[in-house]
């Protein structure tokens, strides 16, 4: 079963005449393994998706990816013209600038083809695989520490903590994690709750790196 019953949502959505958009910015590259596809079962039936090349595929930060399966009505949301942007007969080819906000940009597509390339469909399963596992980690070592409590059911590379009772006491940890040096861990509020946000996404991340995490972030919460 999905963890979103993404199936069903969609099909009550396109019967009352919606649109349908997935915001996948790391979720959508549970699709990349057969461990974690299920929890995107349904995904494409959606109208579009988005998502990011430098959260998981590690490119650089400017990488983002759509995808729509109406390029009509793509277009029309998109393009725009002048005078002095087209010649005097029709285009007969697909013109890339009337899919995006931008006239003109650097190539981004190399450096995500490029990485493709290099990792294939199996290096990039094996990339998601381990992030997730380094997150359940992070969430059984921290867990095992009185007054520290883990609030999400980690299905992917997210992890939520909280510290204390209250949400002064998560924020401060969290300054104090940033302020070591050790590591970065930012912050957010779910269910009207504080808490410190872990996401795993680093193709260089290790067992050690997430223990040395856990300990200056154990630390931060007992000074």
């Amino acid at each position: 079963m999905p963890a979103d019953d993404l199936g069903p949502a969609i099909t009550i959505s396109h019967d009352h005449g919606a649109w349908v958009h997935v915001d996948g910015a790391f979720g959508l590259w549970a699709a990349a393994s057969p461990t974690t596809r299920h929890l995107v079962e349904g995904l494409e039936r959606a109208d579009s998706w988005g998502t990011d090349g430098h959260k998981w595929l590690n490119v650089p930060y400017d990488a983002g990816y759509a995808f729509c399966a109406h390029p009509d009505a793509h277009a029309a949301a998109m393009a725009y013209t002048a005078a002095y942007l087209v010649g005097r007969e029709p285009a007969t080819s697909r013109s890339p600038g009337d899919y995006v906000p931008e006239s003109s940009r650097r190539a981004r597509g190399v450096a995500t083809w490029a990485a493709i390339r290099q990792l294939g469909r199996s290096g990039i399963a094996e990339l998601v695989d381990r992030c997730c596992a380094l997150a359940r980690r992070f969430a059984s070592r921290l867990a095992s520490f009185p007054g520290v409590e883990v609030g999400n059911d980690v299905v992917l590379n997210q992890v939520l903590v909280r510290f204390g009772d209250d949400d002064e006491e998560t924020d401060r940890v969290v300054e104090a994690v940033q302020g070591s040096g050790e590591c970065w861990m930012g912050s957010t509020t779910w269910h009207g709750r504080r808490y410190m946000r872990i996401s795993v996404s680093s193709w260089r991340t290790t067992d050690h790196d997430v223990d040395r995490a856990v300990d200056a972030i154990v630390a931060a919460s007992r000074s």
